[in-house]
């Protein structure tokens, strides 16, 4: 395998903040683009919760709530195929960030990956509730999230969920419940450079079991595919989905970088032409 390969890389140019004028920010650089070296021998993709939620009409309360799951569609359907195919033509490694289901339980995939992790330590320990707790915690679950009203439809759409069919693994791909199984799996490949697609960019990627901020405590850079990814969205960001963007600048800031697919893709399919 290669030493390296090139891929243009989006970045965040955060800083320098200028006192002189009435909004310090706006002097940083903004995005910038530039072409860095990568080490393909360290370089993994990662699926992260790429499900398939069913339609509207089986869960309409479940959408209501969730209304970024016909983006998400429309992105498996788009852009997953090509981005899959060319990375599982490559010598970097596919990696699935699953969890809450039980039908991925046999497959081989987890199966290594448990293996490979061994054996949990058990949950945190938790903090007792209390009836005014408990209270404040149903008040959330009327009034801000999910509504009361949406939650039968959302356990009925968990209890049938399964991997999108773009995004089946194959057998030879390792599945991970949490960052523990991520990194085992990613220790087994000398990976410590992972670039995430899925859902939902600045929810489950970021901080989800296996998500970038699990894997950044194990020392691994954690980018994300601009194209390859959407958001969970409010009333007043949804129109231009700036909930997306302020993740993509926290991942360039925090974790990592931002690529666009069709850089990614193509850097990937020469570095495939290289091995041959």
């Amino acid at each position: 395998m290669g030493e390296h390969f090139h891929i243009p890389t989006w970045y965040y140019r955060h800083h320098d903040a200028d006192f002189d004028l009435d909004v310090p920010e706006e002097g940083f650089g903004g995005w910038q683009r530039e072409t860095l070296e990568f080490s393909p021998g360290h370089t993994g993709l990662v699926v992260m919760h790429a499900w398939d939620c069913g339609t509207y009409e089986q869960y309409p309360g479940w959408y209501r709530c969730v209304p970024y799951i016909p983006r998400a569609v429309a992105i498996a359907g788009t852009v997953f195929p090509r981005l899959l195919d060319c990375v599982r033509s490559s010598p970097l490694p596919v990696f699935h960030v699953v969890g809450g289901r039980e039908d991925y339980k046999e497959l081989p995939g987890f199966l290594r990956a448990r293996e490979l992790a061994g054996p949990a330590s058990g949950p945190p320990e938790k903090a007792p509730s209390d009836p005014c707790l408990d209270a404040l915690r149903a008040y959330k679950r009327e009034h801000a999230y999910p509504g009361s009203h949406n939650e039968p439809d959302i356990e009925r759409g968990h209890q049938h969920m399964g991997f999108m069919k773009e995004a089946r693994p194959l057998a030879s791909e390792g599945i991970a419940e949490d960052g523990r199984q991520l990194f085992a799996l990613c220790k087994e490949r000398n990976v410590n450079h992972l670039v995430y697609c899925g859902f939902a960019i600045n929810w489950c990627l970021l901080l989800s079991p296996g998500g970038m901020h699990d894997m950044q405590q194990h020392g691994v850079m954690c980018s994300a595919l601009r194209q390859a990814t959407t958001a969970v969205e409010n009333r007043e960001t949804a129109r231009q989905e700036l909930c997306k963007e302020t993740a993509l600048w926290r991942v360039s800031l925090a974790f990592g970088f931002v690529f666009d697919v069709d850089d990614f893709v193509q850097a990937v399919e020469r570095l495939g032409m290289e091995e041959k």
